[in-house]
């Protein structure tokens, strides 16, 4: 029987919260100094569990949510500025599949295991983290992402 995965997104803010205002949202070095320790359990086991750069891996779940349509469900993938060796892939990954399922994938995975998710669900869950970080961040830091989102990097593979 091949069951579906189910994941589950916690992150918790590291950095102070005064590490970062409004008006240093076109401080790059500012916003990369933003962490947060992000676990994410697949099957209630930990899959992946490091610090990020959040303002970074919002922007990219961010500039993913855009390219999503009804009819087209884009992959998405997180890369770091701060980590540029990817021979083996994104940091993180949502990889469509042909039967309407997804995989989940990580270069930094601290376990295999079996991943394949309804895409639905999986786009569910991260347009759910995408949208809770974002009031979360904006929350605690006491910032309007909106000023910042043109001067977060962003990373991009070629041919993505």
């Amino acid at each position: 029987m091949n069951r579906l995965s189910k994941i589950d997104f916690k992150y918790e803010f590291i950095s102070n919260k005064g590490v970062i205002s409004n008006k240093l949202r076109k401080d790059v070095p500012s916003i990369l100094a933003v962490e947060a320790l992000v676990v994410i359990r697949i099957n209630n086991e930990i899959y992946f569990q490091a610090e990020l750069a959040i303002l970074e891996f919002y922007k990219s779940l961010f500039k993913w949510k855009e390219k999503v349509t009804k009819d087209h469900i884009a992959e998405f993938h997180y890369y770091t500025i701060e980590y540029d060796d990817y021979e083996d892939g994104a940091l993180l990954s949502m990889l469509p599949l042909s039967d309407k399922k997804a995989r989940f994938t990580s270069i930094w995975a601290e376990s295999d295991i079996h991943n394949v998710f309804d895409l639905d669900y999986i786009v569910t869950m991260l347009c759910e983290l995408e949208r809770n970080l974002r009031e979360d961040i904006e929350l605690y830091f006491n910032i309007n992402l909106e000023g910042f989102i043109k001067h977060i990097p962003f990373t991009i593979k070629i041919g993505e």
